[in-house]
């Protein structure tokens, strides 16, 4: 869900470590380097990457997982040390890391090697009961709502600020509304922005994940088997978790994902800003490679708020 999609081997900006071409090339020799005992083993890129950082397989049980930019350079310790804790009280299958590596071979950030989970991730559509799917996602976030906070990273700069407030964005939100006045429905984009910087939250810090995508979840044999990417998680406020239902789900799904999960009306309206913002600052940006779900995402929050308004005046 990240704006910076620079990758890596471009001109780092000012200031920054430069980052090499991150390829399995790299890999070896930082293996090779760092751990030996892996060095035979081969190395794969991932059919499905992300942005934040590059993935590969090292052998058949391992992954090696790589900040691609300097702003995603901090999320390794934290997954180092938070997902043995996590992965411990919650219902599915979450990454654990194995190693930590160091800069090395011309590469300027530590890095993870991780245990591999298998699966498809949803965004290849082998979802088989998409309320039964929803529903699982429920039950997997109410256990990291639950679980222990105690000296959990409070979000901010690490987490993307996912888990603070919407403020932070309003800005950047109000510029692309502008940009987009003649693509979108201004009014009502504005209405539900306007709604979810009202909507405050006053309950007490709880563990999000931060990047609940489909890009970020796996299926086997139709279900939901295992959650990744702990990289923007943090301890704050979990609306940031809802978007999967303005992104994936509708209809029953969408009922379910809500009942279970136990969403009220205020984080509620907060999931469909932190939806809204993301849709439009994606539609803004020139040459995106995300327009097509960016616009589904926003007819859906669009829709979904007018329902929920229907017959209520305007203004």
């Amino acid at each position: 869900m990240d704006n910076d999609v620079r990758r890596s081997g471009q001109d780092a900006p000012p200031g920054e470590p430069a980052v090499p071409a991150i390829d399995a090339g790299l890999v070896r020799r930082l293996v090779a380097e760092q751990f030996p005992q892996w060095a035979r083993l081969p190395v794969r890129a991932v059919q499905f990457d992300g942005h934040d950082n590059r993935t590969f397989h090292l052998g058949d049980s391992l992954a090696v997982r790589l900040p691609s930019a300097v702003g995603y350079a901090a999320q390794v310790e934290k997954e180092q040390r938070w997902l043995p804790v996590l992965a411990p009280q919650l219902p599915l299958p979450v990454p654990v890391p194995v190693a930590q590596g160091r800069p090395g071979a011309g590469y300027p950030f530590n890095w993870s090697v991780m245990r591999w989970l298998e699966g498809d991730t949803a965004a290849n559509g082998h979802i088989e009961d998409l309320t039964g799917f929803a529903t699982d996602l429920a039950r997997f976030l109410s256990s990291l709502q639950r679980a222990d906070t105690a000296d959990g990273p409070l979000a901010g700069e690490h987490s993307a600020f996912r888990g603070a407030s919407l403020r932070t964005y309003d800005e950047e939100t109000r510029r692309a509304l502008a940009a987009l006045r003649d693509r979108i429905p201004v009014e009502t984009a504005t209405a539900v922005w306007e709604e979810a910087l009202e909507a405050t939250w006053l309950g007490r810090p709880v563990w999000f994940h931060g990047d609940v995508a489909v890009g970020n979840l796996l299926v086997r044999d139709g279900r939901l088997s295992a959650v990744l990417d702990f990289g923007c998680s943090g301890v704050g406020d979990p609306s940031c978790d809802t978007t999967i239902a303005w992104t994936l789900l509708h209809g029953e799904s969408r009922r379910a994902f809500r009942d279970v999960l136990g969403v009220d009306g205020a984080t509620w309206a907060r999931g469909r800003g932190w939806t809204l913002w993301k849709a439009l600052i994606t539609l803004a940006a020139p040459d995106s490679a995300h327009t097509e779900g960016a616009r589904r995402s926003l007819a859906n929050v669009l829709d979904d708020f007018e329902h929920e308004h229907e017959g209520e005046p305007r203004g």
